[in-house]
């Protein structure tokens, strides 16, 4: 085998024993071999026959063999199923990012508990172990247990890993502590249009950062005796800019007021954290917010990041759009309650349980329990608006349920340059899409469903969205390449299986 060839089988190796949450030692134990020799096949240092190729085949419950290639992950939908039975909602991929840079703060061990296990994770992973972050997930959990060096070595940045995920950008706050000048590569993630980085460069000059953008990289210099002398106000409202900003805040030595805030789950979630760390903040759940930074954050803290809204709200279309009765426990209220309402005018019917708490011990959480019918399209059109209105990212969710109501709904998404674009990819599934400019669509219910094979958009909420439609759509549906779906939800297609859904896996030969 090739040098690069066994380098690209041990990580798809590497990948599925991750997966199936064994360890090194494990993996080995089935194969009756050592640890060290697992090691060095994940590494690409060890030529590998058919027969064992076999052997690590059965024992991942994979087909190594015909997955060692770059051909993209592809699904396989029968649709026209009804679902039915419970399902839990995960922990946020949202919060998970927010966590994992906030652990750069800290001198001491962080371990985040049961932690999204999805790409955008691994990517972060990536980057951290490439600077010197020591990063391994627990034994038989989801618990991720971080360990920094005594100094980040940035010159050693993984950044084919950096360059695939926007939340890079949010290495700023973090790192402008401890450097007086870095570098980052241009960020990537979903393509949802230039979202300018000014917002995020004009809350931290507030804290001596200057940043050019050239020749494929963020070229930052700080000027340590730069403190807030006076409240930074945010020029966009947005989730990672105030997350930024918050990083920033948490080891100044001082008060840092900010003002027109995020107050979504997300933030939430990472002041939470800081709190764990020592930081006092006044006003969580607010658009202001008064940050009592430390000098030093060296202490060895677990924390629990919350349930995410956006898969509660994929799962709630889901049944829908499937005319199913199903039970989502953990949904996070607290962020679903302007969707729920919108539903409800739309005559959707459901069941709340009691209220109860998160394992961070804040979040409200609830389990919401589905009731097939009819829906009518809504008189008004549906628009997002910062927490605690409808969700940014919920919103797409709204095209697959308008496809299933009767009337027509407008959606804007005024947020996003070109997001609203990929929605006309269901067309092809027998959805009345009408593309009004950039932002805004009209769809036509109800929708006489087909199968159809589409590409996936490169946008994580549409491909979703495109996925339910599938389900609905009775026959056999293919989504092609499905990396950025990975990128947000772990194991949605095994979970949805559980439901009653029939979704497989494949790949191209």
């Amino acid at each position: 085998m090739a040098d690069d060839y066994l380098v690209r089988v041990g990580t798809l190796i590497r990948d599925a024993r991750r997966h199936k949450k064994l360890t090194q030692n494990e993996l080995a134990q089935s194969l009756q071999t050592s640890q060290s020799a697992v090691a060095r096949i994940e590494q690409g240092k060890q030529n590998l026959s058919l027969e064992t190729l076999a052997r690590i085949s059965e024992a991942l419950d994979t087909e190594v063999v015909a997955v060692a290639s770059s051909t993209p992950l592809n699904l396989r939908i029968q649709g026209g199923r009804k679902l039915s039975g419970e399902i839990d909602v995960r922990t946020s991929k949202n919060a998970a990012v927010a966590c994992l840079c906030a652990s750069l703060l800290n001198k001491g061990k962080t371990t985040l508990r049961n932690l999204a296990r999805i790409e955008e994770v691994n990517r972060i992973t990536e980057v951290l172990n490439s600077i010197g972050v020591k990063t391994r997930w627990l034994p038989d959990s989801s618990d991720l247990e971080i360990v920094p060096p005594a100094r980040l070595n940035l010159e050693a940045m993984d950044e084919t890993a950096a360059r695939r995920t926007r939340t890079i950008l949010m290495f700023l706050g973090p790192l402008l502590h401890g450097f007086d000048q870095f570098k980052l590569p241009n960020a990537g993630g979903c393509d949802l249009g230039s979202r300018t980085v000014e917002p995020h460069l004009h809350a931290l000059q507030a804290f001596g950062l200057n940043v050019v953008a050239s020749h494929g990289y963020y070229e930052a210099t700080v000027n340590p005796n730069v403190r807030p002398t006076k409240p930074i106000i945010l020029t966009e409202r947005g989730d990672t800019v105030t997350e930024n900003a918050l990083f920033a805040a948490a080891l100044y030595d001082g008060t840092t007021v900010i003002r027109n805030a995020s107050p979504n789950y997300m933030v939430q979630d990472l002041c939470f954290m800081l709190e764990k760390f020592g930081v006092r903040i006044n006003g969580i759940g607010t658009t202001t917010l008064e940050v009592h930074g430390v000098p030093e954050i060296d202490v060895d803290v677990e924390y629990h990041p919350s349930e995410d809204p956006i898969e509660a709200m994929t799962l709630l279309a889901a049944a829908v759009v499937t005319e199913s009765t199903i039970t989502i426990r953990r949904v996070p209220i607290e962020f679903m309650e302007i969707e729920l309402t919108l539903l409800e005018g739309m005559g959707m019917k459901y069941h709340l349980s009691e209220e109860y708490k998160s394992a961070n011990g804040k979040t409200r959480l609830v389990d919401l329990t589905t009731e097939p019918g009819p829906l009518v399209a809504p008189k008004d059109k549906i628009h997002p608006m910062p927490f605690p209105g409808l969700n940014i990212d919920n919103l797409p969710f709204f095209a697959v349920i308008a496809a299933y109501a009767d009337g027509r709904t407008t959606l804007h998404d005024w947020v996003y340059e070109n997001r609203a674009i990929y929605l006309t990819e269901l067309t092809p599934l027998g959805v009345k899409v009408q593309l009004m400019d950039p932002h805004r669509v009209l769809i036509d219910g109800p929708t006489r469903w087909r199968a159809a094979e589409v590409m996936s958009p490169p946008a994580l909420r549409p491909a979703v969205v495109i996925l339910l439609a599938m389900l609905a759509a009775p026959g056999v549906s293919v989504l092609r390449n499905i990396y950025v779906i990975d990128r947000g939800y772990e194991e949605l297609d095994s979970r949805l299986n559980k439901l009653g859904a029939n979704i497989q896996t494949f790949r191209d030969i």
